[in-house]
């Protein structure tokens, strides 16, 4: 018995010391809680309009900016009052307090949500429903998402770079997913599945994604980051896409040109998976002493693979065969809009230069990300 309890006590030991702390877990709670809040919103205004400000969807939202917000609160009173000497001197100092770098940006994220709240319910009573998604109370609401987001991927990383192991590296890829995801949304615009075609698509995707990807992969300690945050951040859109048209629903606001009756789900999300297994595979073979060697190997594998899978993928979408309850096909399109041939068939258009141009900004993005991973590498507080 005494030589089973010696043996179990340092596996305890380990155990807890690879733990997530409870603020991990419930920052990435809150950025799961902003993201599906958001999917969710959109869903809403498609389906049903705007009926009040006081909608699940919005509840969603500002509860993870809450959870953000009171977390980076506690944060900072505890590291400031109750934490030892190498915990205060680890951590950033703001107006006499200390906190964790994440806690800061999750706080301010708190604020600038809750400022938008009163404000985007002003300018609807005024002017009525958005037709941008980046309105101004939007764009304040996006910065607060952005930042809440941000600061859970960091206090996520800081505990990564401080405790290695599978749990600390997952929580850490798992938001960077959620912040995958955040951009997508943001993006969403140009991103559309009917604009695959097009090239302000390719820029728009290779100037941000690469970014995200190759950062976020450069920092983790997992043998397969970018793979997994873009697997994150498709399976967060997939599960909205089976969920949510389970509710019923109708809308509320005229005119109404597509008949709705249950919740209308977001597009299939853009096959970032496929450039992201091609991230992982190279930088473990080109290694980070060269970032401007690896940049010019890694940002034209990103952008081959990723405008030949998302093609061909992007055909399947706008055909029949996409009319199903997986891929969503036209299922996603919302009441107010008129239906007709244009919602089969690609808009914009595509050029050699504008392909040109995309591919550049792969590069200009890919070698950032490289220079934001080795600095996130270095994150411990």
């Amino acid at each position: 018995m005494e030589s089973v309890l010696t043996i179990a006590a340092p596996e305890q030991t380990r155990e807890r010391a690879t733990a997530l702390p409870w603020y991990v877990v419930a920052m990435a709670i809150g950025a799961t809680s902003v993201v599906v809040g958001v999917l969710w919103d959109i869903s809403w205004h498609k389906t049903i309009g705007r009926d009040t400000f006081w909608t699940p969807a919005h509840m969603a939202i500002y509860l993870g900016g809450l959870i953000g917000g009171f977390g980076g609160g506690w944060l900072a009173l505890k590291t400031t009052f109750g934490g030892d000497a190498a915990t205060r001197d680890a951590a950033v100092r703001f107006w006499g307090f200390r906190a964790p770098l994440g806690a800061w940006l999750t706080i301010w994220g708190a604020i600038a949500m809750l400022t938008s709240a009163p404000f985007d319910d002003w300018w609807h009573n005024a002017y009525g429903l958005d037709v941008e998604i980046l309105s101004p109370p939007h764009t304040v609401l996006a910065m607060g998402i952005i930042a809440i987001v941000i600061g859970a991927l960091l206090l996520a990383l800081a505990e990564q770079n401080r405790s290695p192991s599978r749990r600390t590296a997952f929580a850490y890829c798992y938001v960077a997913g959620m912040l995958v995801a955040s951009i997508a949304i943001l993006a969403s615009e140009y991103t559309t599945t009917n604009r695959h075609h097009s090239s302000i698509f390719y820029g728009v995707v290779c100037g941000a994604f690469p970014l995200l990807l190759v950062g976020a992969a450069r920092a983790s300690k997992l043998r397969w980051p970018a793979t997994s945050a873009a697997a994150v951040y498709t399976g967060i859109y997939v599960a909205m896409i089976l969920i949510l048209p389970l509710f019923p629903a109708e809308p509320l606001l005229g005119p109404i040109y597509t008949p709705v009756d249950s919740m209308v789900p977001p597009f299939f999300p853009m096959l970032l998976i496929v450039p992201a297994f091609f991230i992982d595979v190279l930088l473990r073979r080109l290694g980070t002493e060269r970032p401007w060697r690896s940049a010019l190997v890694l940002a034209p594998v990103f952008f081959a693979t990723f405008l030949v899978a998302q093609w061909h993928f992007a055909e399947l979408l706008l055909s029949p065969a996409a009319d199903n309850f997986f891929f969503a096909g036209g299922r996603s399109w919302a009441y107010f809009h008129r239906p007709g041939a244009w919602q089969t068939r690609f808009w914009g258009e595509i050029s050699v230069r504008g392909l040109g141009f995309a591919a550049f900004l792969a590069l200009l993005s890919t070698r950032l990300g490289l220079g934001w991973g080795a600095w996130m590498a270095r994150v411990r507080r």
